[in-house]
């Protein structure tokens, strides 16, 4: 039943994103080029609303079984992304303040939190003792998680192509984690939103027909953080990092934009053309082939994440390092802060040339 929900999702994606096109011109849910921007003519946007009747359909053909302990999940993920996408194509079509897409996005999360009763109360330390949270602290730090990475996977939505894809291979990672665990609902939640994604692929790898804009970047956003939750909450601190890793490119990327606007003492909602793709474009990439690389370092993360689950707890600090380091390295070599930063770098030749 599963595959054949995927096989629906995916065509019905292939249908509707033509028509979301066209329903995007006609209302005037356009993109236009501007300084910050990689694409030269007016395209249009709103090609999340593809995505997510597609995962509607979906839910409807395959309606997965919401977990005992949450009866209603399901209701509560509708609901909650009913309100993001309405902040997205309202976004896409009025550009919408940042404080008022904010409240779209608290909103919806309160609707899982709240509803849905999704929440992470406590982890376990890895060695021995529970840290526990009261619903004081466990609201507030899962609606941070719940914006945090809906915003993350919009921040990366600057080549044609490039959240679609790193979601599908966050959701793919998340829903072969959550069939090793034999969770079920996790994995067909993810499943039929990454069959959506990939329909919609079609028109919008580059070249792109269409964008899919905040409609679609929140909405993926808003799902992947929800399954997440579900699939990871309440385990141990180690185990916890395993959502952070399947989605190191876009955190990461979230991250050094902070950090690099923190030190340009610019507002952390600043625009820049600093972002991971931008500085791979700088260096000579070409648009396809940046973003089938940063593709590859997403399935990178997505296969770190799946070995670091079944690490022992020193294997996994171990391949924690290892994977900072390696991030750090990567940072500097392409100039994701700045192209003066460059400590890490600067240490190690300066030792080589001590041994030289």
């Amino acid at each position: 039943m599963v595959v054949f929900a995927f096989i629906i999702c995916v065509l019905a994606s292939l249908a509707l994103t033509p028509l979301v096109k066209k329903f995007a011109v006609a209302i005037g849910a356009v993109d236009k080029p501007n300084y910050r921007k990689v694409h030269q003519r007016i395209m249009p946007r709103m090609g999340g609303l593809a995505i997510f009747i597609s995962f509607l359909i979906g839910m409807v053909v395959l309606r997965p079984s919401a977990p005992y302990d949450l009866p209603l999940m399901n209701p509560a993920i509708i609901i909650g992304s009913f309100i993001i996408i309405l902040t997205g194509v309202f976004d896409d079509r009025f550009e919408l303040s940042a404080k008022v897409k904010l409240a779209g996005q608290i909103a919806a999360a309160l609707v899982v939190v709240v509803y849905g009763d999704v929440r992470v109360d406590f982890f376990n330390l890895p060695f021995g003792g529970t840290i526990e949270f009261n619903s004081f602290l466990s609201i507030p730090l899962t609606i941070i998680w719940i914006i945090a990475i809906t915003n993350a996977i919009n921040l990366i939505d600057g080549l044609d192509g490039l959240a679609a894809g790193v979601s599908t291979i966050a959701l793919f990672t998340i829903s072969f984690m959550a069939f090793l665990k034999g969770d079920v609902y996790v994995m067909s939640i993810a499943l039929i939103v990454a069959a959506s994604t990939i329909g919609f692929l079609k028109y919008n790898f580059h070249p792109a027909k269409i964008f899919m804009g905040d409609t679609g970047a929140l909405f993926l956003g808003f799902i992947i953080s929800v399954v997440s939750l579900l699939g990871f909450k309440n385990i141990t601190v180690v185990s916890l990092i395993i959502p952070i890793i399947i989605l190191g490119v876009p955190i990461s990327d979230t991250i050094f934009a902070i950090i690099r606007r923190k030190l340009n003492k610019q507002p952390i909602s600043a625009p820049d053309k600093s972002h991971l793709h931008h500085c791979l474009l700088r260096t000579g990439y070409t648009h396809k082939q940046t973003v089938l690389i940063i593709y590859m370092i997403a399935m990178m993360f997505g296969l770190a994440a799946i070995i670091f689950s079944m690490a022992t707890i020193w294997g996994a600090i171990i391949m924690m390092a290892v994977i900072t380091l390696a991030i750090e390295l990567f940072v500097e070599s392409i100039g994701l802060i700045s192209n003066d930063y460059k400590p890490l770098l600067n240490f190690v030749r300066s030792g080589t040339k001590k041994n030289l």
